[in-house]
């Protein structure tokens, strides 16, 4: 029996608004001189790894912690791995949002102007079924909001489930399966601790 595909997600690394608490969907951001810093660190803890494809979203903070983690020539980008359009909210704190519209919950809400739940589970959907398809394991390179809805449809979670999974900068996770390719799980979850005493 072959073994099971286990599928290496790698959020990206710390930028000027993920430190403030902004909204940063479609806003294309570099990371900040920490972010480049723990980028490598994940690199150094990523080394070795054996996987079949990598992929990365278009945007300039994913492809630089894949470039720094030392992925970037394997690395083939996918459009679909952008973060959550987040429409008017974009820029914007959670609480500020909260302030105007009180109980508003992004997985539940969506964004005004930006994406429903139901546009970027679709587009996680697509992502899940080309995952499954590749032979071998697979590492990915994205954003937290669109990481954690991935990984919901990935276990087949309600449209909502990845309101559950809380995703730091830099982090490691991986999807995979339980004895058979019938039963999708989470393996580990925002693993930081490559991280540590890097300030």
């Amino acid at each position: 029996m072959s073994e099971l595909q286990i599928i290496y997600l790698a959020r990206h690394g710390e930028t000027a608004w993920s430190l403030s608490g902004q909204h940063t969907g479609l806003t294309d951001l570099p990371l900040t001189a920490n972010g480049e810093k723990n980028a490598i660190l994940l690199g150094a803890r990523l080394k070795g790894l054996n996987v079949a494809r990598v992929v990365t979203s278009p945007l300039v903070r994913a492809r630089q912690t894949c470039e720094l983690a030392g992925f970037g020539a394997a690395a083939q980008v996918d459009a679909d791995l952008v973060e959550w359009d987040y429409g008017q909210y974009e820029g914007r704190k959670s609480s500020e949002i909260l302030a105007e519209r009180p109980g508003w919950d992004l997985f539940r809400d969506g964004c005004p102007g930006g994406e429903t739940p139901e546009a970027i589970g679709a587009r996680a959907d697509r992502v899940v079924e080309r995952l499954r398809t590749t032979a071998g394991n697979v590492l990915v390179f994205s954003s937290g909001h669109f990481l954690r809805v991935l990984a919901g449809r990935w276990t087949r979670m309600p449209l909502d489930g990845g309101r559950y999974l809380m995703l730091g900068t830099a982090s490691l996770s991986m999807l995979g399966y339980e004895n058979d390719a019938a039963k999708p799980v989470i393996r580990l979850w925002n693993d930081m601790a490559h991280l540590k005493g890097s300030g």
